[in-house]
């Protein structure tokens, strides 16, 4: 199939005949990504990358595919993690206001090196 390029503006056109259009399965304002290879003109519909929505996702959450528990035995070295969030002393809204919460000891305040060494 022949067609011939015309002027458009500043720019090059090309006519597609209905029958090219229709095989292709193009419409009026349809987009296409333009390339050039070796000389050769090409014309592609764009990939399209798909949007999802967590909540859909979610949705779609069947219980039968959640996966089964693994006992891996008692944690070691770099698993153990014991800071005032993980055992529940303080909450992420206080991590995130900067807030900490006062170090209290349950044997009472504690006295310093020199007081000790003076009894």
């Amino acid at each position: 199939m022949k067609v011939k390029v015309a002027k458009w503006g500043n720019s090059l056109g090309v006519r597609l005949p209905k029958a090219a259009a229709d095989a292709a399965g193009l419409e009026p304002g349809t987009e296409l990504d333009v390339t050039v290879e070796g000389g050769e003109l090409r014309l592609k519909r764009p990939l399209r990358i798909p949007y999802y929505r967590l909540e859909d996702l979610v949705a779609q959450m069947k219980p039968e595919n959640e996966p089964e528990f693994v006992d891996w035995g008692p944690d070691r070295g770099a698993e153990i993690i014991d800071d005032e969030y993980s055992r529940g002393e303080i909450t992420l809204e206080d991590l995130l206001k900067g807030r900490k919460k006062p170090k209290t000891s349950a044997k009472g305040p504690r006295k310093s090196h020199a007081s000790a060494k003076r009894r």
